[in-house]
């Protein structure tokens, strides 16, 4: 089996359209995944979760629309990087129903 450092270390021999088809199967294999967002029922109940991390992408949406700035969530959560709200951000545009039922749910709790 290939590992992740030999597929990095082939990567740059490839043509433009061999990667393209690389990422087509990548794609396709994961299916409704999200980058960057990861959702396991052994960690935070399932909830979608920055990969990496326990912090729920509901919470990073609930602090935002608080008016915490993204420099404050990047110190305040120092394993964060600012890529990881870039994903945190687009996840929670594209799963609004499921996010705002999170935050009511955690609200109430």
């Amino acid at each position: 089996m290939v590992s992740l450092n030999d597929f990095e270390k082939l990567l740059p021999t490839l043509s433009p359209g061999e990667k393209a088809q690389i990422l087509k199967w990548v794609v396709q294999e994961l299916g409704g995944a999200f980058p960057g967002i990861d959702s396991r029922a052994d960690v935070c109940g399932g909830e979608p979760c920055i990969v990496r991390t326990r912090i729920p992408v509901w919470l990073l949406e609930h602090a935002r629309r608080s008016g915490a700035t993204e420099q404050e969530l990047l110190t305040v959560y120092p394993s964060l990087r600012a890529e990881d709200l870039v994903n945190a951000w687009a996840y929670a545009r594209s799963h609004a129903t499921e996010i705002d039922a999170q935050i009511r749910e955690n609200e109430a709790a």
